[in-house]
């Protein structure tokens, strides 16, 4: 009897089972968007990270403002518009820059040190944060010496680097600046003459001063040859001079010949403030898993606002082609 009851269970139980095994369905994905605005302990201080997505199982793009001193958070939204669509997109406002110096500045003078630092904190409380073991990381101009710090330390973190503009050895990008500029101005006797006092050490702030007030002129910013611009240079360079001194003594040729994770250079034709002509050279030498250089025609410095669909499609591209393994 009991060997009976045991074979009607069994014979019972098989189209059950086929059943719930034919039945069995994916989860279905509910996008999870969010927009908040974030201000963890980094370095000792609060800083401010903004985070905007309508859906956080997209990768994430971190980006690393230039500068130092600026924000990339106002008006991201020109340059995030299609990019949003395809990532989660992160902005982070540097100490004593932006939204993060209104809410308290740095109790001590930044240093690059520091700020990169800073940068691999914020890389850690976002991959915890978003539940991301890996995030895509972009720098623009002086955002790359706290991005390619990243790059070097930490590639393992990162799905790729998107170097825009980037500081590579800025020592001779200065001093060809400077020559392109004696060029330009040679028949301005108010430009010729505060730049032929420029030393090529580049250790006063004034030398700093002259380059960027006839640079900026020369790219259609009178605003550059007033006084309000050059008390508001004077008045960045009490917390940035010693800064900038210390990354023009960065030398990537010299300090990071091989990278470990995928980088793609964004370059723009007519940028004379990060030299291209340095940039192209130490790309050509550079060894990585993948590596890219894309040179934006129509764009100088800020690739990213004279070019912003382009630089947007771009990036998606990169990503498009990464997903589907080419």
């Amino acid at each position: 009897m009991k060997k009976i009851i045991l074979a009607i269970l069994f014979i019972t139980l098989i189209p059950l089972q086929e059943s719930k095994g034919q039945n069995i369905t994916e989860p279905e994905h509910i996008p999870l968007a969010i927009n908040k605005t974030l201000t963890p302990e980094i370095g000792g201080i609060k800083q401010v990270i903004e985070i905007k997505t309508d859906d956080l199982n997209k990768p994430v793009l971190l980006f690393l403002s230039g500068g130092p001193g600026s924000s990339m958070i106002k008006g991201a939204d020109s340059f995030t518009n299609l990019l949003k669509n395809r990532f989660t997109i992160v902005q982070w406002d540097q100490r004593d820059a932006g939204k993060t110096l209104k809410l308290n500045p740095s109790p001590t003078q930044p240093t690059v040190a520091q700020m990169q630092s800073d940068t691999h904190e914020v890389v850690e409380f976002i991959r915890k944060e978003l539940h991301q073991e890996k995030i895509y990381l972009l720098g623009s101009s002086w955002g790359n010496v706290l991005g390619f710090y990243m790059v070097k330390n930490y590639p393992e973190q990162l799905h790729a680097y998107f170097a825009s503009n980037p500081v590579i050895n800025q020592f001779p990008s200065e001093k060809e600046l400077l020559e392109t500029l004696q060029v330009h101005f040679k028949d301005n006797p108010i430009a010729s003459k505060e730049l032929a006092s420029v030393n090529t050490s580049f250790q006063t702030d004034e030398d700093l001063f002259y380059l960027r007030k006839w640079l900026f002129y020369k790219e259609g910013k009178e605003f550059a040859a007033s006084n309000e611009f050059k008390d508001m240079f004077f008045q960045w360079a009490k917390t940035w001079s010693p800064v900038w001194k210390d990354v023009m003594k960065i030398d990537l040729t010299k300090t990071l010949e091989t990278i470990d994770c995928p980088v793609y250079f964004f370059v723009g034709k007519n940028d004379i403030q990060t030299s291209r002509k340095i940039t192209e050279a130490y790309f050509a030498e550079l060894k990585a898993p993948k590596k890219e250089l894309f040179v934006f025609e129509n764009s100088g410095h800020q690739i990213h606002q004279e070019e912003s669909e382009n630089f947007q499609r771009t990036i998606i591209n990169i990503l498009d082609a990464s997903q589907s393994g080419k």
